[in-house]
């Protein structure tokens, strides 16, 4: 078997409500779609992401120089596959836009795997679990009122989730009275996750860190510069709330040295930043090793299904931004997330709407 094609889509959603955070407002997601075909018709669907800018990056990292490699390649070589387009352009690797894209091919491989397996993603990567743990983002933005945190807090327990997570970056006793009000609203044993989106120094998280205590939240979500490890091992070491990071982290090294010094206790890796299923298994497996959980960031409708692939994974984020090209949703019923069962990545993709949507498409032979 042989990929005979490639096309290759960028899509431009927009986000179903405003998001705000300490460092920047979220107003657009790219999403480069790669669909490979092989020499008997299975045909692949992957795809990653961006926060509104570095799209066009992307799709030119896809087209000027990864998928003109994959014709005539056997797709079953994931692997070899994967090793051999990150050493061609190891010269912009570390970083997000090889990540990324090599993410959009390395998920449309999995996705034949599971087709050729018969398999759901979930059990053709491991087979953990049928649910997992599911907490919503989408009620805690910066730029929202108390009022309005409690209310969305209140109506997510509502809705079926477990947790919720607010962004951090009003001054340290705002932050603390925000959340103590939410807190009050929903109770002691409903989670509070929180996010710093790597906007602070030391000395301002160890005042937040403190004041925020009596909260119990979940974890501290990115509080420094994803590569200042050692000011994370430090807030580790001083505080009991969980320091949670790897949203930002783009290698499986980079994941050993934050797990090595003791800097990490939530480990966030997301599918698309890290390169795909293919690196994003191996994290898991790592932080395993160190006995820490895996909690990842954003693309629920892949990590649905990778954290039932794992026995460390601990929470599902909910973040729906897909929506308007899937005929069906993540089922979330009393606190959880289920897997989906189809024998793909279970995406249920609207492909006319892809297409009809798509403000660029490349097909290689």
């Amino acid at each position: 078997m042989k990929i005979k094609q490639v096309d290759v889509f960028m899509i431009d959603l927009k986000p179903k409500s405003v998001r705000s955070d300490a460092i920047q407002s979220f107003v657009s997601q790219e999403t480069p779609i790669v669909k490979i075909t092989t020499d008997n018709d299975y045909v692949g669907i992957g795809y990653s992401y961006t926060i509104g800018t570095g799209g066009s990056s992307i799709i030119a990292m896809l087209c000027d120089h990864l998928a003109p490699r994959l014709i005539g390649r056997d797709p079953c070589m994931i692997e070899s596959i994967w090793h051999d387009l990150m050493f061609a352009t190891h010269a912009t690797m570390v970083g997000p836009v090889t990540t990324l894209a090599l993410c959009a091919i390395d998920t449309a491989l999995w996705d034949i795997k599971c087709k050729m397996m018969n398999l759901p993603l979930h059990k053709a990567a491991g087979g953990a679990k049928e649910k997992i743990a599911v907490y919503s983002t989408e009620g805690g933005w910066l730029h929202l009122s108390i009022d309005e945190l409690v209310k969305n807090a209140v109506k997510d327990r509502e809705d079926g989730f477990a947790g919720s997570k607010f962004k951090l970056g009003a001054s340290p006793a705002e932050d603390a009275k925000r959340l103590k009000a939410v807190r009050e609203a929903v109770g002691d044993d409903y989670a509070i996750m929180t996010d710093c989106n790597q906007a602070f120094s030391m000395t301002e998280m160890r005042q937040r860190a403190a004041l925020l205590e009596p909260v119990f939240p979940a974890w501290i979500e990115e509080p420094f510069p994803a590569d200042d490890v050692d000011s994370h091992a430090h807030l580790c070491a001083s505080t009991n709330i969980p320091i949670a990071a790897g949203e930002s982290i783009y290698s499986l090294t980079q994941f050993k040295e934050y797990l090595q010094a003791r800097a990490v206790d939530i480990v966030q890796v997301d599918v698309g930043r890290i390169g795909g299923i293919t690196p994003w298994l191996k994290v898991a497996h790592l932080a395993e090793a160190f006995n820490k959980q895996v909690c990842p960031h954003f693309l629920m409708e892949l990590h649905v299904s990778l954290c039932c692939a794992v026995t460390n994974s601990r929470w599902l984020e909910y973040i729906p931004q897909l929506d308007l090209l899937l005929t069906d949703k993540i089922k979330v019923e009393n606190g959880s997330a289920y897997a989906p069962i189809s024998c793909d990545l279970g995406i249920a993709w609207d492909w006319e709407k892809v297409e009809s949507s798509a403000l660029c498409h490349r097909v290689f032979k």
